[in-house]
């Protein structure tokens, strides 16, 4: 296998084999080569440093981040479903799931055992968190290095295959969380190789990622090769970009744009369907415009808008960027657009935020969320809606989510309102500790805390272990009381959603919502179906149209001439006479 390594200020670069060292071959672009069979462990030694380095582009790190590299051919990845297709995604449910957590065993393999239970409930994709190696056992993936590598905790290469074998095999897809915004700070030697970063732009993290300054050529390629090596080599569905709003270039093709023309002509000359999806805050419509009208070409886009207006008006929290959610008319607008922050003045950023959505965008291309790995595990102590809220106030944000006009995300075991929290966990070494908590604390500071938890709590540290573990989902209780209860209508909800044109549109034009004047009950409108629902008991919501059948309840009510009659809080989907 030939081994290949970019040190353009080297003068001499070799590979470490047990007690042997082995000469690189330079060419003029500082582009070091050698060639060393399949399953060989070594380190790379750059001049005459005495430092034993992993190599950056290394597919496998057995021993994690700081240990040797090991030579792996992915053209001996046996695949055994070789009639999947990927649909297009757009509209598609996805389940975004941490694979340290998922299981009691947090692997690769073990998660194939949770498949089954994917496909009851309808899930069309999976999103896998970062897999790549991280500080110690547990962590989120956000903080990883070495991104061509797997984390040795999760499993090897060959069980990274069979687990997106055994998902295909089942019909569903598999996409990727990868990070190109930054690395971690703990086993990052990409600054030895070469000049990966610049101070020429300057993220939370530190110095940028080099995309537009000397030589940032060759790191763009970096991260190019590794986007088309999860697509190619692995046979992901789609990839998606964290924080793209931190993936500053000045270039003329925004680096965003060149990783999706690279990774669609891909796809298209291979016959194949993939998905690329941007996380990125500014409410731009130029990130899923496509290349050639300049735009960064996304196929989707993560919208924090509609969970924000939700999360607001279930549970009145108007803490840091919530502060921008709590007009009256924010819930409707971000149910029917898609983005509430569309170039109003934002309290929270200071300045106007966002931009208008155009009118030809499919909902469809905003992919929405009432839970993420984010708005849990980004809280004190990551705590989910479930936890506080009574079930029927969930019931209704499970409905509006999926069957809205957008591309509905689950996060893993709000299917069954988990009594599991998703606590923000880390397991950095002695050095960089101590600073996690003290960095936690300090991001809620400004935060009412008291109105929030007005029992009292205290957030656990990221660095106790306890956090990762209280964080492992208990599958056991899915199917037991209430949990059981909410698990079937989530299917039931996924169900209608593939079954009924209506929900399964992406026809923003065709989507309405309205809230009560107490804005306690409401409705929205689907075409010809509607989302009924309430808060209170002994209610009635009027809609525009005469309602004629009940296709799902969670709630004792009835129809009549004037709407729906809600004896106890909840939410039904109903169909208009036609």
């Amino acid at each position: 296998m030939d081994i290949s390594v970019w040190a353009p200020h080297a003068s001499r670069v070799r590979a470490i084999v047990g007690d042997d060292e082995h000469e690189l071959t330079a060419d003029d672009d500082g582009l070091w080569t050698i060639d060393l069979p399949p399953e060989t462990r070594y380190f790379l030694r750059l001049d005459d440093s005495d430092l034993r380095l992993p190599d950056p582009r290394s597919m496998c790190q057995p021993d994690g981040a700081h240990g040797s590299s090991c030579v792996i051919d992915p053209n001996k990845f046996h695949f055994a479903a070789t009639d999947w297709e990927c649909p297009n995604l757009a509209g598609k449910v996805f389940y975004e799931l941490h694979i340290g957590t998922f299981t009691s065993e947090g692997t690769f393999r073990s998660a194939i055992d949770r498949l089954d239970h994917l496909v009851d409930l309808g899930i069309d994709a999976i999103e896998l968190m970062p897999i790549n190696p991280i500080p110690g056992t547990r962590g989120w993936g956000y903080d990883s290095v070495s991104i061509f590598a797997l984390n040795p905790n999760y499993g090897t290469p060959d069980d990274l295959v069979a687990f997106i074998d055994a998902a295909h095999s089942r019909g569903i897809a598999v996409c990727l969380d990868v990070v190109y915004n930054h690395f971690g700070p703990d086993g990052n030697y990409l600054s030895q190789f070469g000049p990966y970063f610049t101070n020429r732009h300057h993220t939370p993290w530190g110095d940028a990622v080099n995309f537009d300054a000397d030589q940032g050529t060759f790191v763009r390629q970096y991260f190019i090769d590794n986007a088309l090596m999860w697509i190619r080599d692995y046979r992901f569905d789609a990839l998606r970009l964290d924080a793209t709003d931190f993936l500053i270039d000045d270039s003329p093709t925004h680096i965003v744009a060149e990783i999706s023309q690279a990774v669609h002509s891909y796809a298209h000359d291979h016959g194949r369907q993939v998905s690329l999806i941007a996380e990125n805050n500014s409410n731009s419509p130029t990130t899923i415009t496509p290349v050639e009208d300049d735009g960064w070409g996304m196929d989707m886009q993560w919208v924090d808008d509609v969970h924000h207006a939700l999360h607001v008006w279930l549970t009145g929290e108007t803490n840091a960027f919530y502060i921008d959610h709590d007009k009256p008319d924010t819930l409707p607008k971000a149910l029917s657009s898609g983005m509430t922050r569309t170039g109003e003045f934002s309290q929270f950023e200071g300045k106007p935020w966002g931009h208008p959505v155009p009118e030809h965008v499919s909902g469809h291309a905003f992919i929405v969320f009432d839970e993420n790995h984010d708005q849990v595990g980004n809280r004190l102590i990551g705590d989910r809606p479930s936890h506080s809220l009574p079930l029927s106030d969930v019931a209704i944000s499970r409905a509006l989510i999926l069957m809205s006009p957008f591309t509905p995300m689950l996060f893993m075991g709000e299917e069954w309102a988990a009594s599991t929290p998703f606590m923000f966990f880390t397991d950095h070494g002695p050095e960089i500790g101590p600073y996690i908590k003290a960095g936690r604390e300090k991001e809620f500071e400004s935060w009412d805390l008291a109105s929030v938890y007005p029992n009292g709590t205290a957030m656990t540290d990221p660095q106790d272990k306890s956090a990762f573990t209280q964080s492992t989902l208990r599958w056991k209780e899915a199917n037991h009381g209430d949990h059981q209860r909410m698990y079937n209508f989530v299917r039931e909800l996924i169900r209608l959603r593939s079954s009924l044109p209506d929900i399964a549109s992406g026809n923003r034009s065709a989507t309405r919502c309205e809230l009560s004047v107490n804005r306690r009950s409401g409705w929205l409108q689907r075409g010809t179906t509607y989302i009924v629902f309430s808060r209170d008991g002994n209610t009635q919501v009027p809609v525009p149209h005469a309602l004629q059948e009940v296709l799902l309840s969670w709630s004792d009510s009835e129809i009549n001439q004037d709407g729906i009659y809600f004896e106890l809080p909840g939410v039904i989907v109903a169909n208009t006479k036609q």
